[in-house]
């Protein structure tokens, strides 16, 4: 057999530019409350990267001191996202790795950093969640409420009219509902659910978790807004809201005021049974459904 010798040519040049890889985009979750929270990977992280895109760097330096962390920070916020994004970007093409951090918890959950999340996957940059704390997740691990199946709205619009209309959007929502509220909203918040929810709709306030003055406080909204209103250092601090998901009625009140109206009118015409067929197919609602609700009221009569 003829044996085939590898020749080995001239070395070829190759550019740094065009073997340089990109950085590592970390997103790193920090502490809503209590510092001993933060894991020990976002330290060591916050430690190795070459800038840290921070909420507000006069907040998040406290942070780094606190840790001994030198490393550079750069403002990355709502007000300037957008622009600055290829700031960050033109670093982590680069060949640089970039931090991003929230004032707390973990960034994008109603703060910054969606942008510059997007503009660096689009350009082909690792983006590494590195996990932590997170108010919603906290309150909803503690409130006693179904947590199989939840929504996060985070914040509710300010004023009164923007704010029920959010709610009536979700108002029939059958998974618990979560929600961030200004401590200074707090109670227009809690009365404005009251409104649209009921009074007797189960919920939770959460509020400074994980820190000194934590508070998890279960009532029905009516009872939670009252509670809320008696205690002036309840209207303090973050505050997570949670509220029970929609349940149906059942019985009468399954049925709309119309829908009963029909099959009253039916029943003083006809048999029971054909008064609840015919008003089913005028409303829409189950035959057996009014069946049932016939025989209650003919109970009653």
């Amino acid at each position: 057999m003829r044996a085939f010798r590898c020749h080995r040519g001239p070395p070829v040049s190759v550019s740094a530019a065009s073997v340089t890889a990109t950085g590592t985009l970390y997103v790193v979750a920090t502490p809503i409350g209590n510092l001993d929270d933060i894991s020990a990977r976002a330290l060591r992280i916050l430690r190795e990267v070459a800038l840290i895109a921070a909420e507000d760097t006069r907040h998040s330096i406290r942070l780094l001191q606190h840790f001994g962390i030198a490393t550079p920070l750069a403002a990355c916020h709502e007000h300037n996202e957008r622009d600055e994004g290829g700031r960050f970007l033109t670093r982590l093409l680069a060949g640089e790795d970039v931090a991003l951090i929230s004032d707390a918890g973990t960034p994008l959950i109603s703060d910054p950093g969606f942008h510059l999340v997007r503009q660096a996957r689009a350009a082909g940059v690792r983006v590494v969640p590195v996990p932590g704390a997170c108010a919603l997740i906290a309150a909803l691990s503690a409130a006693g409420l179904p947590s199989d199946r939840f929504s996060f709205e985070g914040f509710l619009p300010a004023k009164t009219v923007g704010r029920q209309a959010r709610l009536q959007q979700v108002a029939e929502d059958s998974r618990t509902l979560i929600f961030y509220e200004a401590p200074h909203r707090i109670l227009e918040c809690l009365a404005d659910m009251r409104e649209v929810f009921g009074a007797d709709r189960p919920a939770v306030l959460g509020r400074e978790l994980t820190k000194t003055f934590e508070t998890l406080k279960g009532l029905p909204l009516g009872e939670l807004h009252d509670w809320v209103a008696a205690d002036s250092n309840q209207q303090r601090g973050e505050c997570v809201v949670l509220v029970a998901g929609w349940q149906a009625p059942e019985g009468d009140e399954a049925i709309s005021g119309e829908a009963l109206r029909v099959l009253d009118l039916l029943l003083g015409e006809m048999p029971l049974k054909r008064a609840a067929a015919l008003a089913a197919e005028i409303t829409g609602v189950r035959k057996n459904l009014l069946y049932q609700v016939a025989l209650e009221r003919q109970k009653d009569a």
